[in-house]
């Protein structure tokens, strides 16, 4: 008979040999999987490639896992394990360590099946998340930009977006809106700055990663000389871009804005305070639309009278921001109208044109031709001439004597 001290000392031996055994076995299972890792996610590029597994929101049984910006590998782990595409918290995270996927998820939109191995659901949450293309056409208000993006699938809370719209303390990293002159009259201080373009957005893209796209791409868009050119004509940026949008909105022809840009600025540096009223009927759509109405060519009395600040036929100058996102077209004519323009007053021709004049007298004549071409409805009024009923001379008189743009000196 063996003693009670060997048979302990044999016991610890086979415990120890066996745990080792273990140890060697899970080293070298181990070793085979990384050794593996290469080839099994080479097979699925390859599979994605040939077009499988696009798996989409309309896909049957795909599960919707929203990766959020600063996520760690625990906090994706909770979400899988709530949607029931994991089982086990503790294996996922130790595998996604062993593949070096931490820190790789990509936020965003990822769409994912439960018959997914666990490799498989961490391949693709590294890829790019899903995203629907968003086309923003130029001269779109705020409200037909929350409309377009809403449309494509968006899903962002209006409140929320609306307050971000507001807080231009958000974005003071953009030079062009730390610049913005803030005032209690304007409807949302960064109107005009979501830059009219094709975008991708994340569906579920909260609304300030949504505006910081469009604020880069406007960045862009806002050239240094751009910069120069308005402090030469004594107009910070934000007066340019509050006035390319009126420009936007009464014209989709860069050179129809040219003129219409001379028609504004010959208005502004005008003695006469009738002439500073600009008159402008995208003045009235947008505040039309913004009460629910529809946008037309001509206008009733009540809407000629509403009450507000953004009304250019019944105040003096530029609106307290802009009404539209105006594109680059825009954006350049209203940095360089045309020179040597003498024009006051235009109208829409009814047909995309415009026709211009120099007197209140050719404008009238010009109304009376193209009337017939602008859309009706009900309970309208024949549109108001631009400027007061005044005596041509004196108008122009009055532009003459103030300072030309710069553009209208290096032509002479």
């Amino acid at each position: 008979m063996l003693s009670k001290k060997i048979w302990v000392a044999l016991r610890v031996l086979v415990i120890i040999l066996l745990l080792f055994g273990f140890a060697v076995l899970g080293v070298f299972g181990g070793f085979n999987y990384v050794i593996s890792q290469d080839t099994r996610f080479s097979t699925l590029k390859r599979e994605l490639a040939e077009g499988k597994h696009k798996v989409n929101a309309e896909t049957e049984g795909a599960v919707t896992v929203v990766v959020e910006s600063g996520d760690s590998t625990s906090d994706i782990a909770d979400k899988l394990l709530e949607k029931g595409l994991i089982k086990n918290k503790l294996v996922f995270s130790l595998m996604s360590k062993i593949n070096g996927f931490d820190g790789a998820y990509v936020a965003g939109t990822h769409y994912l099946l439960k018959s997914y191995s666990y490799d498989e659901i961490m391949f693709f949450m590294t890829l790019e998340p899903a995203t629907v293309a968003v086309t923003i056409p130029e001269g779109s208000t705020y409200i037909q930009v929350k409309k377009l993006l809403h449309k494509a699938g968006l899903t962002f809370d209006d409140e929320e977006f609306d307050k971000c719209m507001n807080s231009p303390d958000m974005f003071v990293d953009y030079d062009f809106v730390s610049k913005i002159e803030i005032n209690d009259q304007r409807d949302y201080i960064l109107a005009g700055y979501l830059y009219p373009d094709t975008y991708m957005f994340d569906i579920n893209a909260k609304p300030e990663s949504i505006i910081r796209k469009f604020l880069n791409n406007m960045r862009s868009k806002l050239y240094d000389e751009y910069y120069k050119r308005a402090e030469g004509l004594k107009m910070s940026m934000d007066q340019v871009i509050t006035l390319a949008s009126i420009i936007q909105m009464e014209s989709g022809k860069p050179l129809d804005m040219m003129y219409i840009s001379a028609v504004f600025h010959n208005r502004l540096k005008s003695k006469d305070k009738s002439l500073r009223k600009f008159g402008s009927s995208a003045t009235i759509n947008y505040l039309v639309e913004k009460q629910g109405g529809k946008t037309s060519l001509l206008h009733s009395d009540a809407e000629l009278a509403i009450d507000s600040p953004y009304n250019t036929y019944k105040h003096e100058g530029l609106t307290p921001g802009p009404i539209c996102m105006p594109g680059l077209d825009a954006i350049s004519a209203a940095l360089y109208p045309e020179p040597g323009c003498g024009y006051l007053y235009f109208c829409a021709t009814g047909d995309g044109g415009t026709a211009f004049a120099t007197t209140l007298k050719a404008h009238q004549k010009n109304i009376n031709k193209y009337k017939d071409n602008w859309t009706k409805h009900e309970d309208v009024t024949e549109e108001e001439p631009y400027g007061e009923d005044i005596d041509d001379e004196n108008a122009r008189k009055a532009v003459e004597e103030t300072e030309p743009t710069e553009t209208t000196k290096k032509k002479n």
